[in-house]
């Protein structure tokens, strides 16, 4: 590969001092950084650095791109914001390699960041201290039907879940549609963090019950973490206790 490597990177949720040191460290040696437009935008321009920003639809040209320029000698970080594994695009690396076997033999690697579900959570308490789940209610990449299904069983299973992408204004009703979901699964009491633009200037955190949620608490840079049915408060802090009772 002439000395290219392709790594993707996790910029964390927003402050920089929670990006972490390898892949300041990796951002520094690149050559060139590819990513969705306000990824991109948090990495700071310097001499020898080609930034590549592109729309958010396109993450399988934007692996290929990177998997071309690395065979062509270049130093590439993917940037993805949070983990890149979570909802992002170490995935669609892998994705575009499968599909050209010519570059399965790159040097790739994956730098873990702190996600979104994470660093929610940290600030409100431990509401995710026992079994969990992360579901995607976007359905551009799988119908919205299968969100249901998976929200309904992972209410049923008793779970506390974490809800990425809850609402747009491409679809503005299926958040709704998944709070009346669960209060047909869940007792009106459970709890339902709303955490927005965590470590950013602009974070705010709002806990509420499941009968007081409503859809417009929500936008695309909130996530909302449902608690599972022991989730409560202690004072100003949410927790869920590690076990279950016998």
């Amino acid at each position: 590969m002439s000395g290219g490597w392709v790594t993707v990177a996790g910029l964390g949720p927003g402050d920089a001092a929670l990006v972490t040191p390898e892949v300041t460290a990796a951002l520094a040696q690149a050559t060139d950084v590819v990513g969705y437009i306000p990824y991109v935008a948090r990495v700071a321009p310097r001499p020898g650095l080609t930034l590549h920003a592109t729309d958010n639809r396109v993450e399988l040209d934007r692996a290929r791109h990177a998997l071309d320029l690395a065979a062509a000698g270049a130093r590439v970080v993917i940037v993805s914001s949070g983990d890149p594994g979570v909802f992002a695009m170490a995935s669609a690396l892998f994705e575009a390699l499968e599909a050209h076997p010519g570059r399965q033999g790159a040097d790739i690697r994956i730098l873990p960041g702190i996600t979104a579900m994470l660093a929610a959570a940290a600030r409100a308490g431990a509401p995710l201290g026992h079994d969990f789940c992360a579901i995607n209610l976007s359905d551009n990449l799988k119908p919205f039907t299968e969100v249901e299904r998976r929200v309904r069983h992972a209410a049923r299973g008793g779970f506390a879940m974490a809800f990425y992408n809850p609402r747009s204004r491409a679809r503005p009703h299926q958040f709704g549609q998944v709070l009346s979901l669960l209060r047909a699964e869940c007792e009106p009491e459970r709890l339902v963090l709303f955490a927005r633009a965590v470590s950013t200037p602009e974070e705010r955190l709002t806990c509420v019950t499941l009968a007081e949620a409503a859809p417009e608490m929500a936008d695309m840079r909130t996530v909302v973490i449902v608690g599972n049915q022991a989730t409560r408060r202690v004072g100003r802090w949410v927790y869920t206790p590690r076990g279950v009772p016998a």
